[in-house]
């Protein structure tokens, strides 16, 4: 078996960035979403993305046709029969994900390989919710999907080998490198090393020791990394930050990874619409 035709779940950020990134390798893809608004959105992007690689002379005209022409948008799951890989890259919510999975499992064909895009949550339970334990696993894009270099490829407990190998196998074939977890642990790796350093920097601010542009002002000096904990956090979501530590917390019952207090009032009144927004840099301090 070879993945030709790959399936994505979610039409967002990461969702739509991965489709953008299939397509462009060369695999035909199938984008789906629950609202049209959404699909179409992501599509919108992707058109905009390669407009700017069409003008950096990063890519013709020609290819650009040839890449959108092979994403078809759809609102249907149904029409996620015919791929060879679903990609599920829809929020961070484990019953919401295994129920997606329960759903596709009756209807994609017995072959089909089921990944996650989950950067936490164990692959484990999501393949309890199929019929197909041994095809499914993580399949863990960074964001921007098109930029960063890693994929994480994560082992449930009944993944197989050959499963293992054909995911490795695709996200070499879109230019990424694959690195395989071998246990299905929480956090995986990168969000394992990463979350306590979030944890850390919030802690700091809370002590007064620093302000958030100050602590990434010295991690970006003095540890050489291209953005600080804080940047990080507004750039892919301060609430998806609490929500994979309270995953943590609630699987380990270790309290290392429970949220300080100030983040989670920060994404309170994200939700409340107060002026925080959900982000670090219109924190009132």
């Amino acid at each position: 078996m070879s993945i030709k035709k790959i399936g994505v779940l979610g039409a967002g950020s990461m969702g739509g960035g991965i489709a953008h990134l299939a397509a462009v390798k060369g695999f035909e893809v199938v984008l789906c979403d629950v609202e049209e608004r959404f699909v179409a959105g992501a599509v919108k992007r992707i058109a905009g993305f390669m407009d700017k690689s069409v003008a950096k002379q990063k890519m013709t005209l020609e290819e650009k046709e040839s890449a959108l022409q092979r994403i078809s948008t759809t609102l249907n799951l149904e029409d996620l029969a015919s791929v060879d890989l679903v990609i599920e890259a829809i929020f961070e919510d484990l019953e919401i994900k295994k129920s997606a999975f329960a759903k596709l499992d009756k209807i994609c064909a017995p072959g089909t390989i089921f990944g996650s895009n989950t950067s936490s949550m164990s692959i484990t339970t999501l393949a309890s919710a199929t019929s197909r334990p041994d095809k499914v696993v993580g399949m863990h894009f960074f964001n921007p999907p098109l930029i960063m270099r890693l994929v994480e490829v994560i082992r449930g407990y009944y993944t197989s080998d050959e499963t293992v190998m054909l995911v490795a196998e695709a996200a070499q074939a879109m230019g990424k490198t694959p690195v395989v977890v071998k246990k299905d642990t929480p956090g995986f790796i990168v969000n394992r090393i990463m979350m306590p350093q979030f944890l850390e920097a919030i802690r700091i601010v809370e002590e007064g020791i620093a302000t958030p542009a100050d602590v990434d002002t010295a991690v970006k000096l003095g540890l050489n990394y291209p953005m600080g904990p804080f940047e990080l956090m507004d750039f892919t979501g301060v609430e998806i930050s609490v929500h994979v530590a309270d995953y943590l917390f609630n699987e380990s019952k270790d309290m290392k990874w429970n949220p300080p207090q100030t983040v989670k009032a920060l994404v309170r009144a994200g939700r409340l619409g107060k002026k925080t927004g959900g982000g670090w840099f219109n924190y009132d301090q």
